[in-house]
């Protein structure tokens, strides 16, 4: 079971790469092109931040069953002395949770905004510190 949430978790993570840059080519180009607010824009947006909830449910899954998780916290000593082991029971998923709550921020502020500028706005920047975070600590 574990595999098979790894390899699902694996292939995630290319789904949502590629909601993240639609989603970044449609908010950067509506802000900078002043367009309007579609609902093709909200769409996507709603895709991007699914596909991310998606993710963190696996990644969650798999922080408990994963044998490396058993065992850094065993020792979390050694652990935190093992760069390997530290990446994985503290760095990836305390990045990807907060790219993941910066995201839906930046998802809320855009459908909340007064204007279809500052709801591009919201979108473009929340999203890339999202993706600059999440992109930071995607185990390549």
């Amino acid at each position: 079971m574990y595999t098979a949430f790894l390899h699902t978790h694996n292939t995630m993570r290319w789904i949502v790469l590629a909601m993240a840059v639609l989603a970044l080519y449609k908010s950067w180009t509506g802000w900078k092109g002043q367009k309007p607010f579609e609902s093709s824009d909200n769409k996507i947006g709603t895709f991007f931040i699914a596909s991310l909830h998606l993710q963190f449910l696996l990644g969650l899954a798999l922080f408990f069953m994963s044998p490396a998780i058993e065992l850094a916290l065993s020792d979390m000593g050694t652990a935190m002395g093992d760069k390997t082991l530290r990446f994985k029971l503290i760095e990836h998923p305390l990045t990807m949770i907060i790219g993941l709550v910066i995201a839906q921020i930046g998802r809320i502020k855009s459908k909340k905004a007064a204007t279809d500028e500052l709801k591009h706005k919201n979108a473009a920047v929340f999203f890339t510190v999202a993706l600059v975070l999440i992109l930071s600590r995607v185990p390549w």
